[in-house]
């Protein structure tokens, strides 16, 4: 899977920073960058929302960064761009790894910092196109999400060793909600919490068919990909989906650069499991933001100070996510 490199490079100068000290060794009076995603998705509420509640009750300031989503922020967070920032566990391991999208490039600065939500892959298509299936999807003009985000770099690859050249379009997700409503996209696949509001409200305007791999073509996608694990998003999610819809998906977790301070990073882990009503009032994708979710993590180490935490709540480490470096 290689993303272009120079339309990532475009992407991060395209998209303005808050004025922020590249050093991670916070102090009070600096504002904390929490790199998010772009309008219309998940990540930007669900960041807002959490700079607000960390903002009152770590007692420093925080700020949500919109950006093109995961690879952008692990970058920006290797390079102390961001101190926190949202990623799939998918794009993080090729980061971490120096693969696929990251083009040689080991980004080890990043921490596991907690679990976010699960990320089922939906493909949808007005009713009107009778598309049947993802393999209807050849030669249409597809909404994808921003380029560098986990759309951006899975479905290319994804749709290519299935052999189906759909033709991705790529941009802010309420611009591609937009142009699937007016007709000038042939439909969506979407990378964000089920259910989606802006998924939701598409199909409320534009009755959709929810486009289902075989299980076959899931053996075919899991074996290039083995990040990924079966999701499913039950029948009545939205509203013309009337059988649970059986597809694949990836964890969302925090990250945090690993020189950030640990009393910090515990505070962060603290306040986001303490006030879990808050979160899921923040965004219904946040009740999946649970401590034992930790699991989801197969390979990143966490943040010192994150550790301390799930050691006071009893949650188990695997000894490979314990960070000896930091």
């Amino acid at each position: 899977m290689q993303l272009n490199r120079r339309s990532v490079v475009a992407g991060l100068a395209g998209i303005a920073l808050l004025p922020v000290r590249a050093n991670t060794a916070e102090k009070q009076a600096e504002t904390i960058i929490i790199a998010t995603g772009s309008p219309g998705g998940v990540y930007y509420p669900y960041g807002q929302g959490l700079a607000a509640l960390l903002t009152k009750d770590v007692g420093v300031t925080f700020a949500a960064q919109a950006t093109q989503g995961p690879s952008q922020n692990v970058r920006l967070v290797d390079q102390r761009d961001a101190t926190i920032g949202m990623t799939t566990m998918g794009v993080a391991l090729a980061g971490w790894n120096g693969t696929d999208w990251a083009a040689g490039t080991k980004h080890r600065s990043m921490r596991a910092l907690f679990p976010m939500y699960d990320t089922p892959f939906q493909f949808a298509a007005p009713k009107r196109l009778h598309l049947g299936s993802p393999g209807g999807f050849a030669g249409k003009r597809i909404g994808a999400g921003p380029k560098a985000a986990t759309g951006g770099v899975y479905f290319p690859e994804m749709f290519k060793t299935l052999d189906i050249p759909a033709l991705f379009r790529y941009g802010a997700w309420q611009e591609l909600f937009e142009h699937t409503a007016s007709g000038d996209l042939d439909g969506m696949a979407v990378t964000l919490a089920a259910p989606s509001p802006e998924l939701t409200a598409l199909d409320a305007k534009e009755p959709l068919d929810f486009l289902q791999f075989s299980p076959e073509q899931i053996a075919q996608i899991r074996a290039r990909f083995p990040e990924l694990s079966p999701s499913v998003i039950p029948a009545g999610a939205y509203p013309s989906l009337q059988a649970d819809y059986h597809t694949l998906g990836l964890y969302n977790f925090a990250i945090i650069n690993r020189d950030a301070a640990d009393d910090l990073a515990y505070r962060i882990v603290k306040a986001v499991f303490e006030h879990h009503d808050e979160m899921v009032a923040i965004h219904p994708a946040a009740k999946e933001t649970l401590a034992p979710n930790l699991d989801r993590d197969t390979f990143l180490p966490l943040h010192p100070g994150a550790g301390r935490y799930y050691r006071e709540a009893g949650i188990a480490i695997p000894g490979n996510l314990l960070d000896t470096t930091n």
